[in-house]
């Protein structure tokens, strides 16, 4: 390991119930002492998986910032922890942070390397139905087209929304909470947005089955990134990873995703994707 400057690094989408993945997690390493790593949601689906994947990262790395995925917060039938919702949430945000993990309920951290100063700001807004199919309307018409492609996400069999009326009215819930936590922040200090969804639909818009945008973010983060004067936007959930650039900032999809995904690509998975100091591979 090199003893060199710090990098800001992410991944997302570890999806370690797949062996593959979980040798490409075993060679993650830090390249210097002071490496910070973001974790962008998806690392698996039942709690123990999640919790051994952060621990052995936060060994690590200097600092672990972690967000949730849709597939941390399903409960699956052969989960021991069968919590649902809002208590599955919490439950895991407790958890990690007797990890020394950061979660979007803790205090923002300030990256102080390269880069920097930058908040790095931990996001959990969930989706709302508005990435609408064209020429639908309403999230019920959007459904139901969807259905009627045979487009359904598993989140609407598997992730709970208790006690919250509707996964819609969890996300305005914490569209609410996070937009009132960035409003208070420096308005000097620019940010780093990490978030398990695209704040911005475009990244969405190469979708081969375009009813899936419905599960994938919300309208009301489009202008996030220029208001919340980002430095960069961090993002998984599609398994499409690249960078877009969007009023001059980046907004970097850092997801692994299913090996039948990235065997079939011409180069092998990133791994480890270098948010700061801009400009340079990881």
């Amino acid at each position: 390991m090199e003893h060199g400057r710090a990098s800001l690094l992410a991944i997302s989408d570890l999806h370690v119930r797949h062996r593959e993945n979980r040798e490409i997690l075993d060679g993650l390493r830090p390249h210097s002492e002071r490496d910070w790593l973001l974790v962008a949601g998806d690392v698996g689906e039942t709690f123990d998986d999640i919790v051994r994947t952060m621990e052995l990262l936060s060994r690590r790395f200097a600092r672990v910032v972690w967000v949730p995925g849709n597939h941390e917060l399903w409960t699956v039938p052969n989960d021991p922890v069968q919590l649902r919702g809002e208590e599955r949430y919490r439950h895991l945000v407790d958890t990690l942070r007797g990890l020394d993990v950061l979660t979007p309920e803790d205090p923002y951290p300030v990256w102080e390397g390269l880069g920097g100063p930058v908040a790095v700001v931990p996001m959990f807004l969930l989706y709302d139905y508005t990435f609408r199919p064209p020429g639908t309307h309403s999230k019920d018409e959007a459904l139901e087209a969807a259905y009627d492609a045979g487009v359904v996400a598993t989140d609407e069999f598997l992730l709970h929304h208790e006690p919250h009326a509707g996964r819609d009215g969890w996300c305005r819930s914490r569209l609410a909470y996070t937009r009132d936590r960035l409003e208070r922040l420096d308005p000097d200090l620019p940010t780093v947005l990490v978030n398990h969804f695209p704040l911005v639909r475009e990244p969405t818009r190469v979708l081969h089955y375009p009813e899936f945008a419905l599960w994938c973010g919300t309208e009301a983060t489009a202008d996030w990134h220029v208001r919340y004067r980002a430095a960069a936007v961090v993002h998984g959930h599609l398994h499409i990873p690249r960078t877009l650039v969007h009023d001059g900032v980046p907004h970097q999809e850092v997801s692994l995703g299913y090996p039948r995904e990235w065997r079939s690509r011409p180069a092998p998975p990133a791994g480890l994707h270098r948010v700061l100091p801009r400009g340079e591979r990881a």
